[in-house]
């Protein structure tokens, strides 16, 4: 066997295998029903949290397994071989994009209160950051938070919120100073209960997720659910997206990896032309470069480098190429393929969009070359 690329070690892909075999043998039976159903049981979360995979690079003090970086990477990667974006995207979005923030900025009594419980699969939580008509555009939040005795009263809607239904916490971008762009907004983090209402919203692909609208009508919101300095929650959002972002690279190459796996035993399993032959090819390059490049990014993160310009590359890459890797075994497989096969190229189209969509990314990247 050969050694394992940087940053992976015999240890993390000892994980590896522990973590595949259980989305195997555990998840990827039960995705088409729950695909169906357009939800999949809470309790699911539960079957991850009793071996202390809701936490795997979150703080021990805390509940977490303190593994590094490296081993989040496998987590996104072998997460995304369960068959079903939405599932993942579920799983994903708790542990990966809502738990985060507070691990990272929270108090101690702020852990305690929701990270804890979050990582016992006590408690789900949800970022809730995008609004109708935002897109993309951070500074564009309009969700208000006005002070009030004891805190504040948070008026406002989100859209296209991960677990935006289940969620028994929102860590949520507000705007708490008067005026636009990227000052004066800070996050809260909102509890379900009186003036908290979700919508759910139906999609082309990720049908297992739980994708809603949430509405905040007058909603109380203590002074101690302030999730790190006032006023300066654009830059809690920045750091959470490079995770983001990093962990979405991760989850297209799994996806590829998935298709091409699949792929390849039909194609050996029959006679094909040779332009199908050089199309599979095609697509193996597309798939081991993708590896290279999420790869790339993970070992420079966990040495704790800048990856913004890197991670705002892989990104964009890898989503792009998932979409293409997709569209192509659809296309060579047709109605031989297994549904699944479908499905994939559904949920692929997400991930252009989702974590700050293409156009956000080349801008990024411009402007990190001074254009």
């Amino acid at each position: 066997m050969p050694a394992p690329p940087p940053p992976f070690t015999p240890e993390t892909e000892a994980f590896r295998a522990e973590y595949r075999a259980f989305i195997e043998e555990r998840i990827r039976p039960r995705v088409d029903e729950w695909e169906a159903d357009e939800w999949f049981p809470t309790e699911v979360y539960g079957w991850f949290a009793e071996r202390g995979w809701l936490g795997v690079t979150m703080p021990e003090a805390h509940g977490g397994l303190g593994r590094g970086i490296e081993f989040g990477a496998v987590v996104s990667e072998e997460l995304a071989r369960c068959g079903s974006g939405g599932f993942a995207a579920g799983i994903g979005a708790h542990m990966g994009i809502a738990s985060p923030p507070v691990a990272r900025f929270g108090t101690d009594e702020q852990k305690r209160r929701w990270l804890e419980p979050a990582l016992r699969a006590e408690k789900i939580g949800a970022l809730a950051i995008t609004e109708p008509g935002g897109g993309s555009d951070v500074a564009a939040v309009r969700t208000r938070a006005d002070r009030v005795d004891g805190g504040w009263l948070v008026n406002g809607e989100k859209t296209y919120i991960t677990n935006g239904v289940r969620a028994d916490f929102y860590v949520t971008a507000v705007r708490t100073a008067s005026g636009g762009g990227h000052g004066g907004m800070s996050f809260l983090v909102v509890e379900k209960g009186e003036g908290v209402s979700a919508s759910a919203l139906r999609k082309l692909g990720w049908h297992a997720s739980d994708t809603a609208t949430v509405v905040f009508d007058d909603v109380f919101v203590p002074e101690e659910h302030l999730l790190g300095e006032l006023d300066k929650g654009f830059y809690l959002i920045m750091a959470n997206f490079q995770g983001e972002r990093l962990g979405m690279a991760l989850t297209a190459l799994g996806e590829m990896r998935v298709t091409f796996e699949a792929l390849l035993d039909w194609v050996l399993a029959q006679r094909v032309t040779s332009a199908r032959r050089a199309a599979v090819a095609e697509m193996a390059l597309k798939v081991e470069a993708s590896a290279a490049v999420a790869y790339g990014v993970a070992r420079r993160a966990c040495a704790g480098e800048d990856i913004v310009r890197e991670v705002s590359q892989a990104k964009l890459w890898t989503q792009r190429a998932n979409l293409e890797v997709q569209e192509a075994a659809v296309g060579l497989m047709g109605l031989d393929g297994p549904p699944a096969l479908e499905r994939a190229l559904r949920d692929a189209r997400l991930g252009p969009i989702g974590g700050g969509t293409d156009e956000i990314m080349r801008e990024i990247i411009g402007r990190s070359y001074g254009l």
